[in-house]
C-alpha cells in the first residue's frame, strides 16, 4: 500500500472512533427540570411521583362540660330573701301553705327519708322541743319526699309532735335549695340535702343551715328563733 493510501485510511478510522457530545434539546431539559422540582424519579422508563408528607391535624378540643361544682338546683335562696311560697299535703291528709303561718316564725327542717336513723333522731329532737318553739312564737314543719302514707307511719311509730309535709315532686325542696347532688361511698346522686331554714315573722329567710349534723341541731335552731 502506498504512503498516500495509508494516510487516507488513518483519517477515516479516526473520524469513526471520535464522537462528539450530543446536545439535548431545550424541551428535554425543561422536562427534566420540572421533574426534579416535582420530586419525580425515572425508573425503567416510567416516572414515579413521591407523595408529600401527611400534615398532622390537631384534634378539636373537647367541649367544655358544665361546672360540676354547681348545685343541681338552679334556685339558691339566701338569708334576707322572701321565703318561697309552697302548698303541700301533710301527714293526716291536710294541706299546708306558707300563708297559713303569716305573722309567725317558721322552722322548716328538710330530712332525706323517714325512719332512717339520722332523720328519726332529728324529728324526735324537734318534737321534744315543740312546746319550747311554740312558746317563742315559732312553728316547726318537717319536709321530705316521702309519701303521705309514709309520713303517717313515721309519725305514729315515733309519736312525733311536728307536722310532716310530703314533697314527692321536689318543687319545694328545690325552691329552698334542699335538693342537689350528694355522694355516698364514691357514688354521686341527686337527693335531699339535710337542711333547715328559719323564716321570720316578716316572711323573710332569717337563717339557713346546710349539711346539718343532727346532734344538738334542734337546740341551736331554737336558740336562733328566740333571738328574732
Amino acid at each position: 500500500m502506498s504512503k498516500e493510501s495509508r494516510k487516507k485510511s488513518s483519517k477515516r478510522s479516526v473520524g469513526r472512533s471520535s464522537e462528539r457530545p450530543i446536545k439535548r434539546s431545550a424541551a428535554a431539559s425543561r422536562s427534566d427540570a420540572t421533574a426534579a422540582r416535582a420530586g419525580t424519579t425515572k425508573a425503567g422508563g416510567s416516572v414515579a411521583a413521591s407523595k408529600p408528607a401527611a400534615k398532622r391535624v390537631k384534634p378539636p378540643a373537647a367541649p367544655r362540660r358544665a361546672a360540676e361544682s354547681e348545685p343541681a338546683s338552679a334556685v339558691v335562696i339566701r338569708e334576707g330573701a322572701t321565703a318561697p311560697d309552697f302548698t303541700l299535703p301533710r301527714d293526716g291528709g291536710d294541706t299546708v301553705r306558707l300563708a297559713d303561718y303569716a305573722g309567725r316564725k317558721l322552722v322548716l327542717f328538710f330530712y332525706p327519708r323517714a325512719n332512717t336513723p339520722g332523720c328519726t333522731r332529728e324529728a324526735i329532737d324537734f318534737s321534744r322541743l315543740a312546746k319550747d318553739f311554740a312558746t317563742s312564737g315559732t312553728t316547726v314543719l318537717g319536709v321530705s319526699a316521702d309519701t303521705v302514707k309514709a309520713q303517717d307511719g313515721f309519725r305514729d311509730k315515733h309519736q312525733l309532735a311536728v307536722p310532716l309535709l310530703s314533697d314527692a315532686q321536689h318543687q319545694m325542696l328545690e325552691a329552698y335549695g334542699a335538693w342537689g347532688e350528694k355522694s355516698l361511698y364514691g357514688r354521686k346522686f341527686l337527693g335531699i340535702i339535710r337542711s333547715t331554714v328559719l323564716i321570720g315573722s316578716d316572711g323573710r329567710v332569717a337563717k339557713i343551715w346546710r349539711n346539718v349534723k343532727v346532734d344538738g341541731h334542734a337546740e341551736a335552731v331554737l336558740a336562733a328563733a328566740r333571738t328574732l
